[in-house]
């Protein structure tokens, strides 16, 4: 167990006395008994708080320090006040476990006793008609007999369990007439974490079974926009920073000197200016002949339009500009401040590195510039740049994965992890995603179309003592129409940072941002698509800050999770990076019948040989769908007694 540390959590400078004394009679209730699984509400009433909506720094405090203690932290109250400690991490798998689901279970367990939360779970489980039969969504679970029956009757398991992909979209399922966001949002609903949309691309997956008249759902995935920083995947890949420098020194090319000759030109190429000429920003010659007094006006630009973003009124006007009107969208305050801290640093760069790499960019040019501090410096910048802009294209993070119940007893969260990476959700991916990007076309003023061929899917394990969906999931790339001698699946790369916001509610995030808005933050999150990433991160922080709070230390929420990735292509590095136009795929992408064939490895190589323990067999009849329905892969909305609904 790691060793205890202290933080002192006081209210801010300038509180009232009466207010510093209701925190700390909270603080003392939730040292005494912590009682989990009381709301907020209870422990403000219980606390005597009063009207926390008149005591913003009061409110932001005592939301936070509930949250604190409902994930394990550990509250004191000395002569110097509040004193928070966080959780021990438990060398014991079992109990660390426990642990991090007892965390998850706390924001779940809370949006499922929300009043809309509630009545949607209960409409998809109502019979409605459809055709002429009525359906609900216990028709699209699978009854536990059903499936041992089906798998006795056929040892090859080929006519028990026919698993397909069917990618989520805006249309309805064709047996039940249930919205596919509806079927997907019912099942997510099952897990020991809280569901919750993800900014950027996102793509729901269903794996549902051909073999049951309504098709049962066998589980989900979802592929979304990755993490942009995660050290640990990017030194596997070779694109992190200095690894890529490093790696340059040791092997200089004449195709990565032509490559950063490139990347210039192209940055520059994808921001619109006119604007900045018609406002005497810059000149027609300055992007031939940059020079420092240039680039110095162009971050004042960037900085003047950046306040009166933050100033502004109009965030409704902005979000009503039609998609595809990319100038109109270019020239917004927010998109101008953008754009010309983005065309500074393009042209900064190119005046560092330009003489070093024309007429002719050369190994020779690119070794010259790597000894010159400058534009050792500058070169940094442009490979950091590259890879921001290709991150979010050519890499995805599998942000949901699993099987649900009777299916999970057979493994089949393996089946639904390497469906997840076929042959069919590629192709999907590509077609959903081969449309103008919102934010690029935003800054170049016209439609960019963004790379939407995938090198790389990662993702991490729930826990971070080990994840058995994940372990030894690998198999032959000819399974999707690759080489027979080449290994697909998912390799361990490191463990990732415990850092977030997944412990805190909306509550607290929302008192958070009260405090800091009332408190005069020169920076408002407006949640504009294009703004930046992660707008909760970035409310939280400053409602940290606000209360004085160290926001690093309560932003680690202690569970470290291990990191998965799943190379698509040989090339990972190049082809991400932009410097291989090509992917070099180790599947084939466009294989027709690829759901079969990795359903038929998956049979052969996990289901079969569990569906033969009796232990499994017992299990999965536990699954039942007669009336009162006991289905593990039935929503359990909480209730006082614990009972279903």
């Amino acid at each position: 167990m790691t060793e205890s540390k202290y933080l002192p959590l006081s209210l801010p400078a300038g509180s009232s006395r009466a207010e510093r004394a209701k925190y700390l009679r909270l603080c003392r209730l939730l040292a005494e008994s912590p009682a989990p699984g009381s709301t907020h509400a209870q422990w403000l009433e219980r606390a005597g708080l009063g009207d926390t909506y008149a005591q913003p720094a009061l409110a932001a405090a005592a939301h936070t320090a509930i949250d604190l203690v409902d994930q394990g932290w550990v509250v004191q109250v000395n002569r110097l006040g509040p004193l928070f400690s966080p959780p021990a991490v438990h060398g014991d798998r079992d109990s660390e476990k426990s642990r991090l689901r007892a965390q998850e279970h706390l924001r779940r367990d809370e949006q499922l006793q929300r009043p809309s939360v509630r009545r949607f779970v209960q409409g998809m489980e109502k019979p409605r008609e459809f055709g002429d039969s009525l359906v609900s969504i216990f028709d699209l679970m699978r009854d536990g007999r059903d499936l041992v029956d089906a798998l006795d009757r056929d040892s090859t398991g080929r006519s028990a369990i026919r698993p397909y992909v069917q990618v989520v979209d805006d249309s309805v399922c064709s047996l039940t007439g249930f919205r596919l966001h509806d079927i997907w949002r019912y099942f997510r609903h099952t897990w020991s974490n809280a569901y919750a949309t993800v900014p950027g691309r996102s793509m729901p997956i269903l794996v549902r079974d051909a073999a049951t008249p309504y098709h049962s759902v066998i589980g989900l995935a979802a592929i979304s926009s990755p993490v942009v920083q995660i050290a640990e995947r990017d030194n596997w890949m070779g694109w992190e920073t200095d690894k890529f420098l490093q790696s340059i020194r040791n092997e200089p090319t004449d195709e990565l000197a032509i490559w950063v000759n490139r990347r210039i030109a192209s940055q520059i190429d994808a921001i619109y200016f006119e604007d900045l000429l018609r406002g005497g920003v810059l000149q027609p010659t300055d992007i031939l002949k940059p020079t420092r007094e240039l680039v110095a006006r162009l971050k004042v630009d960037a900085e003047r339009y950046r306040r009166r973003h933050h100033r502004s009124t109009t965030i409704r006007e902005v979000r009503n500009i039609q998609r595809d009107a990319w100038v109109a969208r270019a020239e917004t305050d927010l998109f101008r401040s953008k754009r010309s801290a983005a065309l500074a640093e393009a042209l900064d760069i190119h005046m560092a590195l330009g003489s070093y790499l024309r007429p002719h960019p050369s190994a020779e040019g690119l070794v010259a510039a790597l000894g010159d501090r400058r534009a050792h410096a500058q070169l940094r910048r442009l490979i950091r740049r590259a890879r921001g802009e290709r991150v979010g294209t050519v890499i995805a993070d599998l942000t949901v994965c699993g099987a649900v119940a009777p299916y999970n007893g057979l493994t089949a969260g393996k089946l639904v992890g390497a469906l997840a990476v076929s042959p069919t959700v590629l192709a999907a991916y590509k077609e959903k995603y081969n449309r103008p990007s919102e934010i690029a076309s935003a800054m170049a003023g016209r439609p960019i179309v963004r790379e939407a061929r995938l090198s790389l899917i990662s993702t991490t394990s729930l826990y971070g003592t080990g994840s058995s969906q994940y372990n030894r999931l690998f198999w032959s790339a000819d399974v999707v129409g690759g080489d027979e001698g080449t290994r697909m699946g998912f390799h361990e790369l490191g463990r990732s940072r415990s850092f977030g916001t997944s412990h805190f509610t909306d509550e607290t995030v929302e008192a958070l941002l009260r405090l800091s808005s009332l408190r005069g933050s020169s920076v408002s999150v407006n949640s504009l698509f294009g703004e930046g990433v992660s707008p909760r991160l970035r409310k939280v922080r400053l409602g940290l800050a606000a209360l004085g709070w160290p926001s690093n230390e309560l932003l680690k929420h202690g569970r470290q999770r291990i990191l998965y990735g799943v190379p698509l292509v040989r090339n990972v590095r190049d082809y991400s990076l932009g410097i291989d136009d090509n992917p070099e795929y180790l599947l084939n992408p466009s294989l027709p019948d690829g759901d079969q064939r990795i359903a038929e490895w998956w049979l052969d190589r996990w289901a079969l040989r569990r569906a033969e323990r009796a232990e499994t067999r017992d299990a999965m009849v536990r699954h039942r769908l007669t009336r009162p329905v006991t289905h593990g892969a039935r929503v359990h909305l909480p209730s006082e007694d614990g009972d279903w609904p």
